[in-house]
């Protein structure tokens, strides 16, 4: 097989000088989508998963299930076209919003759905002896939540977050289908322009696992330095020793 991997050093008559500073430009964007998207579904996906825990709240519990599967069953590239073509619509202003932030958006709330469960089954984890031992302390319901019950619940539900990260940059791929310069958009222009379609897929290939296992190294190193000692998670049920 004749490799022309020179193909990266050429100049596609642009912005960019060469097609190597085009995909690192375009590795950039899908870092960036990803990074903001998981701030999004972070948040996001901590209060819902909290507010569906909530013992005297039933409303809330019933708008944080209903969050939950209106998000998770819709695919991810139809909420991207209904974020991008439909909901501006209804709200003019939305128009004039980039289509990266949309696209944030979109994968945001996509995964704040995921995460929202996530949250849920570390918080129903914990022994009922943690709420108890907040509440004999005095805590109100927001106290014990935020100082007793949340920080235990994420560092039990990190091995299940590593896997939304990266599966949240991966799925950053699907931005290219409202016009966002990520790596998977410039991968088929390249293509097109170079007609070197197995070096280009390769190189855009090799970003995605490189950057797929730093944050699944990363990720690990975190759980590694929060892992509860003693504390073991069975069928959805934690026992602390």
């Amino acid at each position: 097989m004749n490799w022309q991997w020179e193909v990266f050093l050429q100049d596609p008559g642009g912005a960019y000088p060469t097609y190597w500073q085009w995909m690192l430009s375009a590795w950039g964007w899908t870092v960036s989508v990803a990074l903001l998207a998981l701030l999004v579904a972070l948040v996001i996906g901590a209060v819902i998963g909290t507010i569906r825990t909530l013992p005297d709240s039933p409303w809330l519990t019933r708008f944080g299930n209903a969050w939950v599967e209106l998000f998770r069953n819709i695919p991810l590239l139809v909420q991207i076209f209904l974020w991008y073509h439909v909901i501006p619509a209804f709200f003019p202003a939305l128009k004039d919003v980039p289509g990266f932030v949309l696209v944030v958006l979109a994968l945001g709330f996509f995964t704040s759905s995921r995460i929202a469960e996530q949250v849920r089954a570390g918080i129903q984890a914990l022994p009922r002896g943690q709420r108890y031992a907040g509440m004999a302390l005095g805590f109100t319901t927001p106290q014990y939540y935020r100082y007793v019950i949340l920080p235990m619940a994420f560092r039990i539900i990190i091995p299940p977050l590593t896997s939304e990260t990266m599966n949240i940059f991966k799925n950053s791929s699907v931005a290219f289908a409202v016009s966002v310069a990520e790596l998977t958009m410039f991968a088929m222009q390249a293509q097109e322009e170079t007609s070197r379609g197995i070096e280009v897929y390769i190189a855009v290939t090799s970003l995605y696992v490189v950057s797929a296992f730093a944050i699944n190294r990363i990720m690990a190193f975190i759980e590694k330095r929060a892992r509860i000692p003693g504390f073991i998670v069975q069928g959805g049920t934690g026992g602390g020793h």
